[in-house]
């Protein structure tokens, strides 16, 4: 729970290009650094081991960019929230660009309770005809596999114009469905080969800052490979 007696101050950012491959761990660091070379006065916790007052919101997988992401940062003092981002963005660099600044007070839920859907953008290397969405996704968490239901976390319908994709995904407090594991589902399925004795099209794979154009040819002849070229959250939202 917040302190009635700091000031919190909720930060959007960017997460993109070569940055976009930072882990969560890397990209709250960074962003702690940041935080620290703005000069901002920042709260620190009690005990043995005292640390930055600051919370993030929902983490991204490696390799999926966003551009509205969140953290709530505890001040011990009032800053303008207009100093604080100009202190903050010229101490960011720009794929990790701190692009807003305001004050929310001690009842608003925490970042990454308070937006549990996520919609993404995706890049295709081509543009299918039709995307084959799976109803379940085999996932492996603590060495011990899972069915996920596709619908259970799904908002509404994915939407495909071209080569681009979007959809939204609800994050619930009894697990979630990682946006790059549909993604990977999603085109393995597509990539399939109808005749089992012809050789396999290679599952889906994640490429950051590909050209849509460089794309691979299926070894059966069939046509192009359809995989991922990038993925970014583009907005957060509560349910």
């Amino acid at each position: 729970m917040s302190d009635p007696n700091l000031f919190r101050l909720r930060v959007t950012f960017c997460k993109q290009g070569r940055l976009a491959l930072l882990s969560h761990l890397e990209v709250a660091r960074a962003l702690e650094r940041a935080v620290r070379r703005a000069g901002l006065p920042f709260a620190v916790s009690q005990g043995f081991s005292p640390h930055m007052k600051i919370a993030f919101g929902a983490a991204l997988p490696v390799g999926v960019g966003g551009t509205h992401e969140l953290f709530d940062l505890q001040m011990t003092r009032y800053v303008a929230p207009d100093e604080a981002l100009e202190a903050l963005r010229d101490a960011s660099v720009p794929d990790l660009m701190v692009k807003d600044c305001v004050y929310i007070d001690a009842r608003t839920p925490a970042a990454s309770a308070a937006y549990p859907i996520g919609t993404y953008r995706v890049l295709l290397s081509c543009a299918p005809a039709q995307l084959p969405v799976p109803e379940e996704i085999t996932v492996i968490r603590k060495k011990k596999e899972k069915v996920l239901r596709v619908s259970d976390f799904l908002v509404g319908e994915m939407e495909l114009a071209g080569a681009v994709l979007t959809f939204s995904l609800e994050s619930k407090p009894t697990g979630s469905l990682r946006p790059d594991v549909l993604l990977q589902a999603c085109c393995a399925q597509a990539n399939a080969s109808e005749d089992d004795g012809c050789c396999a099209a290679p599952l889906a794979f994640l490429v950051e800052n590909g050209e849509p154009s460089l794309v691979d040819e299926d070894p059966c002849g069939g046509g192009r490979i359809l995989r991922v070229v990038t993925t970014t959250r583009i907005d957060q939202r509560a349910v």
